[in-house]
C-alpha cells in the first residue's frame, strides 16, 4: 500500500523521503529549543517549536533539510520556528550541499508571535535569495494537511523547484482569510471543490506554479525529490527573472477575466473539471501536457 505523505508527520517524511539511517537532526527535541512566547501566552509549546532541521543523504548526495509539522499549531512560523529554518540556510551556504530541500506545511506566521514570525518570514526569504544566487539549489515539496498559506507561500515561491501533490494547497491568503475580507460571495471556503480547484496542486501544476505534480505517496515524491535534484535546476540571475515576469504577463493577459478556475481549464481545451478532479496526477500530467501544445500549435 502507499504511504500516505498527507497524513504523514514531519518525521515520517523526513524518514521516508531521505536515505534509510541518514538524516542527522540539528537542534533535537531534546534539547529544547522553543519559543519564549508561547508559555507567557499559556499557549502548548513544542520541544522543536514546530519545525525539524537537519542533514541527510538523498540518492547518495548530500542535502540539508527542514520540515514543519502541521500537527502544531498548523505550521504557523514563529520567532524560534523560522530561526531555525534561517540558520540551517546560512549554514547551506558554508557546506554548499547539493541541494536545501523544504517540506513545507503551514498556514503562515503565527498570530502569537505576530511581529517576529513575520520578520522571521522576510529573513528566510532573504537567506534563500542569498544562497540561491550562491548557486545553492532549492526544492520544495508541498503536501501536508495544513497547506503552504500566508508567507511560506512567499518563501516556496523563491525556490528553483516546487513538488506538490493534489491535496496539497498553495496561495497567499487561505480560503478563510479571504471570505473573512470579501465576504462568501467572493469564496465560499467551505466549499471544498472550489478551494482545491483554485489553491490545490492540479491547479497550481496547470498554472505553471509548481514544476511537478505526483500522487499523495511518500516514495513519489522520493521520486521527484531526486529527479529535481540530479536535473539541477538552480538558476538565479536576471534571464530567468524576466522568463518568470514573461510568464507571469502572459497568464494575466489569458485568464485575467476569468473567475474561477474551471474557465482557465475550458480555455486550455482540458476536459471538465470534474473529469479532471478524478485524474490521477500522471495522467493529468500528460493530458495537460497535451492541451499546452494544442494550445501553441493554434497561436
Amino acid at each position: 500500500m502507499a504511504n500516505s505523505y498527507l497524513e504523514a508527520s514531519a518525521r515520517e517524511r523526513v524518514l521516508g523521503l531521505l536515505d534509510a539511517g541518514s538524516f542527522e537532526e540539528i537542534l533535537k527535541p531534546a534539547e529544547r529549543v522553543s519559543s519564549p512566547h508561547m508559555a507567557l501566552l499559556e499557549q502548548p509549546v513544542a520541544f522543536d517549536d514546530g519545525v525539524i532541521i537537519g542533514r541527510a543523504t538523498l540518492d547518495g548526495a548530500n542535502v540539508l533539510v527542514a520540515a514543519q509539522e502541521g500537527q502544531f499549531l498548523g505550521g504557523a512560523i514563529g520567532e524560534v520556528h523560522g530561526a531555525k529554518i534561517t540558520a540551517l540556510i546560512e549554514l547551506a551556504l558554508r557546506e554548499k550541499p547539493a541541494a536545501v530541500v523544504l517540506l513545507f506545511e503551514s498556514g503562515g506566521v503565527r498570530l502569537h508571535e505576530a511581529n517576529a514570525g513575520l520578520i522571521a518570514v522576510s529573513e528566510i526569504m532573504r537567506a534563500v535569495c542569498a544562497a540561491r544566487a550562491k548557486g545553492v539549489q532549492f526544492i520544495g515539496a508541498i503536501g501536508g494537511a495544513a497547506g503552504c498559506f500566508g508567507g511560506t507561500g512567499l518563501i516556496a515561491r523563491c525556490c528553483d523547484v516546487l513538488i506538490m501533490s493534489e491535496e496539497g494547497r498553495l496561495a497567499m491568503s487561505g480560503p478563510e482569510v479571504i471570505e473573512t475580507v470579501h465576504g462568501v460571495e467572493e469564496f465560499d471556503s467551505r466549499d471544498r471543490a472550489l478551494v482545491w480547484r483554485v489553491s490545490g496542486g492540479k491547479h497550481r501544476h496547470v498554472m505553471g506554479d509548481v514544476q511537478a505534480l505526483v500522487a499523495d505517496d511518500l516514495q513519489a515524491f522520493r521520486q521527484a525529490l531526486t529527479h529535481a535534484l540530479q536535473t539541477n535546476a538552480a538558476r538565479f540571475d536576471l534571464k530567468s527573472l524576466e522568463a518568470e515576469h514573461a510568464m507571469l504577463q502572459h497568464r494575466l493577459n489569458h485568464f485575467g477575466d476569468c473567475r474561477d478556475a474551471k474557465d482557465i481549464w475550458q480555455r486550455l481545451g482540458l476536459p471538465s473539471a470534474e473529469a479532471l478532479a478524478l485524474m490521477p496526477a500522471d495522467e493529468f500530467v500528460s493530458t495537460t501536457a497535451r492541451a499546452r501544445e494544442q494550445a501553441r500549435g493554434q497561436a
